[in-house]
């Protein structure tokens, strides 16, 4: 008879298994997105160290993990070699979807499919940077020096999520600088753009690929662009848009106001409000008082999400097109697939170093970002795949009194999970005396370092006093 060690010993091995082959079969689709033999192999190198377990995937960590001689290459791969980054973010975005997809597919009850749109950033020093600006950071929770990137995210339905699309937001100032877009490696051509308009990107590169969404959602930043909203209205692409308590809607009546002075006025009674639950997080049932309000338009509404304890109001403005339907049920099921491009983030950077690359130039950014997606993809599409199979929860409690089971059971793997056992099978044996060179290497390069640095110091100090 198995143990449950056993069991587990097992489930690693098929798991382990499937995330080979996974990352296999997309690096095998990058390979046309690279000009050289060597580029590729390099590029699955670097992969392989975003994978591994590193407390800080820059490019010296990385290119030691990869078991390279110095940086150079990992740099290379960076910011000179030839390779096309969006045809590569193109294909990993074709994987992704297709494997959640497939996933889902096994199900018998239909799964929805959000487009959830969102910005995260990361601190930077200096200003040297491509995009980098004083700014509020939600990643610190603070004003800071800083780069902001707007993202896609395919969600799938009790299914899984990953990363499927990427544009970096970039000052206007620094686009009208000649001298600064030199620096950075800012691309001929390229015009200021909104967060809104870098969506709208993001949206016309995904539906270019094929991509199909049942709802797009996003918070304040998107719901406030009409630009953004017209471009999905014209495409029948039904969205859940957070809005700000000021934005102002037209209701059935024709009288205009703010969704704020709505609800004061037409959601006084508790029975104009419905307890129900936003989705199934960790910990169990997400539970929301919710409203909906119609517009003079058929196809509009708001939907106003409170919340049980503090009473916080959250507006979202609707549209469905002609031919879908528009119900409440429908529309809370959309607004709660919103919060896992957070959880997204969350594995993106703390298990693959979505916010750790140190890279200046504009493409080096984004072709980090790109092979971030391909790991995370990887991991997403594996855990998804094999979600119901690892699932062995015991029943959930009845109720608050219900006795604790003897046998809590596993939750299915989650990504991190995941790139834990990928990182095991991954690993290979340094060739002799890498540790030492690397050591090696590091002195001398910050001795270096330290010598020009000093010499710039004398420099100040010797214009001060003269």
């Amino acid at each position: 008879m198995l143990t449950n060690e056993d069991k587990a010993a097992a489930e690693a091995r098929i798991v382990t298994g499937r995330a080979l082959r996974e990352r296999s079969a997309l690096l095998g689709l990058l390979r046309s997105c690279f000009a050289r033999t060597q580029t590729w192999l390099q590029a699955g190198k670097y992969v392989n160290a975003l994978v591994s377990g590193l407390p800080s995937r820059n490019g010296w960590s990385v290119a030691e993990q990869a078991g390279d001689r110095s940086p150079a290459r990992a740099q290379r791969l960076l910011n000179r070699a030839s390779w096309d980054e969006a045809a590569a973010m193109s294909q990993v975005r074709r994987y992704a979807v297709g494997g959640l997809d497939a996933a889902a597919g096994r199900s018998r009850r239909k799964r929805m499919t959000v487009g959830a749109l969102d910005e995260t950033g990361q601190e930077k020093q200096g200003g040297a940077t491509a995009g980098v600006k004083r700014q509020y950071m939600g990643c610190a929770g603070r004003v800071a020096n800083g780069i902001n990137t707007v993202h896609l995210a395919y969600v799938r339905e009790k299914t899984g999520h990953a990363l499927v699309g990427a544009r970096q937001w970039i000052p206007a100032e620094d686009i009208k600088d000649p001298v600064k877009s030199l620096v950075t490696g800012l691309p001929l051509g390229l015009r200021p753009r909104t967060k809104g308009q870098l969506a709208i990107d993001v949206l016309s590169d995904a539906y270019g690929d094929g991509l199909a969404f049942d709802f797009v959602c996003g918070d304040e930043v998107y719901g406030s662009c009409t630009g953004l909203r017209e471009y999905l209205e014209g495409r029948g692409q039904a969205y859940v848009l957070r809005v700000a308590c000021s934005f102002t809607v037209t209701l059935a009546a024709g009288t205009t106001v703010t969704c704020a002075d709505a609800v004061k006025k037409l959601l006084k009674g508790k029975r104009a409000w419905e307890v129900r639950s936003a989705g199934t997080g960790s910990k169990g049932e997400r539970w929301y008082a919710w409203a909906w309000l119609a517009t003079a338009s058929p196809r509009h509404s708001v939907l106003v999400r409170r919340h049980l304890t503090t009473g916080d109001l959250a507006f979202h403005y609707c549209f469905v097109p002609d031919g879908q339907p528009a119900s409440k049920t429908r529309l809370i099921r959309a607004a709660g697939l919103r919060w896992p491009v957070e959880e997204t983030f969350e594995f993106a950077k703390g298990a693959f170093g979505l916010d750790q690359c140190q890279a200046r130039l504009y493409t080096a950014i984004l072709r980090h970002l790109v092979l971030v997606m391909a790991a995370l993809a990887v991991c997403a599409v594996t855990a998804a795949q094999l979600r119901e199979r690892t699932d062995a929860q015991a029943p959930p409690p009845a109720g608050p009194d219900a006795i604790p089971p003897a046998d809590p059971g596993l939750v299915p793997l989650s990504v991190p999970e995941v790139r834990r056992l990928l990182a095991g099978a991954l690993t290979r044996p340094k060739p002799p005396g890498h540790a030492a060179r690397w050591l090696w290497w590091r002195r001398r390069h910050q001795a270096r370092s330290r010598w020009f640095h000093k010499r710039a110091r004398l420099q100040r100090d010797y214009a001060l006093v003269g």
